[in-house]
């Protein structure tokens, strides 16, 4: 197959081999492939079809199914999806231990170097904004945590959910509409980092890291669906979901882990949450989490379209059209 030979000849040297061609031109170096966009844009549809195509391996960017455990409101691949193709960085941790962006960051480029190693193309695959850009760009330097000052804000967001968030909005209003206004450890980390920096944490994010990954031709793909079309199919998925089982699964996890565990307060997780807390009908459940995942659909579009190197998709992950695209953008790219 032609897919097959391009990827190859382009890997075969892992991109450190010193060997050159007859005209002395360096061997290019191997390609990596990164397919972003907003939650529910068919990212692994895509994905999947590429690896159809080609001989490949995905690593997922996805802040949630790092975790054992947390399935149903991640929309992990399947298990019959990920017996298709090699799957890495789903199922990595209990969701009890925390996994930052630069934990991530070093596990994913480990990952993306095996691959490379295999002769195979590594294909990034997630919505975690931040993680990409820790992946891709490195991390600044951050200011240590102040457990003090941590105190005071749990203490805070214990007496009003939302008061954390209206504090980071005063700070900076970009990153209050990055982070959703439940998600408490985000929020003191971003108003943490503010103070003891004394400058926004999105001059932060900005900032690009001493360890930018080098070494490999990145082809970034974003999915762009019409928005109406997306927030429909969100609002099936949402529904979905419930009726797959995530008040069961939530229980279990709380079970085990206790609701103050930290990914559960992730959409989805968090609206099942306080349906087993008797707060919450299962119906407002469902309203509330696709609500926030539309919400979330969008802060997701925003953070990616600050970057200028991603080559937008319109349409579904899923469609035809989308997937005979992205194999020529491949194809094309393999061929340097």
């Amino acid at each position: 197959m032609q897919g097959d030979e391009s990827v190859s000849q382009f890997l075969a040297f892992g991109g450190d081999s010193p060997i050159t061609h007859a005209n002395h031109s360096a061997i290019p170096e191997p390609p990596l492939l990164v397919l972003a966009g907003p939650t529910a844009s068919g990212k692994t549809a895509l994905a999947l079809a590429v690896a159809a195509r080609f001989p490949a391996e995905i690593i997922s960017c996805d802040s949630v199914a790092v975790y054992r455990g947390l399935d149903i409101g991640s929309a992990k691949p399947t298990q019959e999806e990920r017996a298709l193709v090699p799957h890495h960085l789903i199922d990595i941790l209990p969701p009890d231990q925390p996994c930052t962006a630069g934990h991530y960051a070093r596990l994913a480029r480990e990952a993306i170097a095996g691959i490379t190693q295999r002769g195979r193309l590594p294909i990034v695959a997630g919505g975690t904004g931040l993680y990409l850009r820790a992946l891709l760009e490195g991390l600044s330097p951050a200011p240590p945590r102040d457990e003090t000052l941590r105190e005071k804000l749990r203490a805070r967001a214990e007496r009003s959910p939302t008061h954390l968030h209206r504090i980071l909005t005063r700070l900076d209003p970009a990153a209050a509409h990055a982070i959703h206004a439940n998600d408490v450890p985000k929020l003191i980390r971003a108003i943490e980092v503010t103070l003891h920096a004394r400058r926004p944490i999105t001059h932060h994010w900005r900032e690009q890291g001493r360890e930018a990954l080098s070494g490999y031709r990145v082809l970034r793909l974003g999915l762009d669906p019409p928005r109406p079309a997306l927030y429909d199919r969100i609002n099936r998925r949402a529904a979905a979901m419930f009726d797959r089982g995530l008040e069961e699964e939530t229980a279990r996890l709380v079970e085990q882990y206790g609701y103050d565990c930290r990914p559960l307060s992730s959409l989805g997780y968090a609206q099942a949450i306080e349906v087993l807390r008797g707060s919450m009908m299962r119906e407002e459940a469902v309203t509330l989490c696709a609500q926030g995942h539309r919400n979330y659909a969008k802060r997701q579009l925003t953070w990616f379209r600050r970057d200028a190197g991603i080559y937008w998709l319109v349409g579904f992950g899923s469609d035809a059209e989308i997937q005979s695209h992205t194999l020529a953008l491949v194809e094309k790219h393999l061929a340097g």
